[in-house]
């Protein structure tokens, strides 16, 4: 009597049928696929031994089944990408959640180089100076409305220029009879020192330090010959075209103060009213 060759499970026998030998057992086309195949995560149907099987993060599928979940697109030899356990083609997964340049109104493909500002987002390549029309990339720029400048072009374009060198001011400088100028420029006509932050004057347009104002047009106290400039508060008298400092209007004879009293002139001198009397 012939040995019996029967399937592992069913126990019918495989003498001229197709079987599958699996941990040393044989078993019969029905029975393998019921105990090993593995079920289609998308209909559900057990995936026979001789179909092509796919799968993905522990999900099993048929060829046939691995498909785009918006477009129906088969995913078997494509991209994909798996949104809230949705299986989606590359296209459909840009026009859904990929944003678009807002330049070329082409999708920014995943990974892609892409710049994002105030809410927009440019392929690297798209998000250019609105002067030279060159890509900024990681460089610096200035926006300005709904258009973005690189520095040199903004500055060349909308920033002021210096009264004296007519270059322009990228940040800071000083205002001066409405016009602009870089605080290095804004000097003194006589002496070149810097007025920034300096009390100063001016004369026929032209700024000067106090120093050289006093120096070069300031009128001269009659008693100390130094200017008087009435700059700081410093007052000053005044008497038939000479001047003094206030501290300076002494009597010539006494030197008691002047300021608020009486005197008498006596040639190039003042007198007080005693020192007068007593002449």
């Amino acid at each position: 009597m012939a040995d019996r060759f029967d399937c592992d499970n069913c126990k019918e026998s495989l003498y001229g049928r197709k079987y599958i030998q699996s941990d040393d057992s044989p078993y019969c086309i029905p029975c393998y696929d019921s105990l090993f195949s593995n079920t289609c995560d998308e209909c559900k149907e057990l995936i026979g031994h001789d179909a092509r099987e796919l799968f993905y993060e522990d999900r099993h599928y048929h060829e046939h089944c691995f498909r785009c979940f918006r477009c129906d697109r088969s995913l078997a030899d494509e991209p994909f990408t798996s949104q809230d356990d949705a299986l989606l083609c590359n296209d459909c997964y840009c026009n859904e959640f990929s944003s678009k340049c807002v330049a070329c109104d082409k999708i920014v493909m995943p990974g892609s180089r892409k710049l994002e500002y105030g809410g927009s987002t440019w392929h690297e390549g798209c998000f250019i100076c609105h002067s030279c029309e060159q890509p900024i990339g990681s460089k610096s720029f200035i926006p300005d409305k709904d258009e973005h400048y690189c520095v040199p072009c903004y500055e060349d374009k909308f920033a002021p220029r210096c009264t004296r060198c007519k270059k322009t001011l990228a940040k800071g400088g000083v205002t001066y009879r409405d016009e602009p100028w870089h605080k290095e420029c804004f000097v003194c006509t006589s002496c070149k020192t810097q007025l920034a932050g300096q009390h100063f004057t001016s004369r026929d347009d032209s700024p000067y330090c106090l120093k050289c104002f006093g120096s070069l047009y300031a009128k001269k106290c009659e008693a100390c010959s130094k200017p008087i400039t009435g700059f700081g508060g410093g007052k000053y008298i005044s008497f038939e075209e000479r001047q003094w400092h206030q501290p300076c209007f002494t009597c010539s004879q006494c030197s008691v103060s002047l300021v608020g009293a009486g005197f008498f002139p006596d040639g190039d001198k003042i007198l007080c009213r005693e020192c007068h009397t007593n002449l």
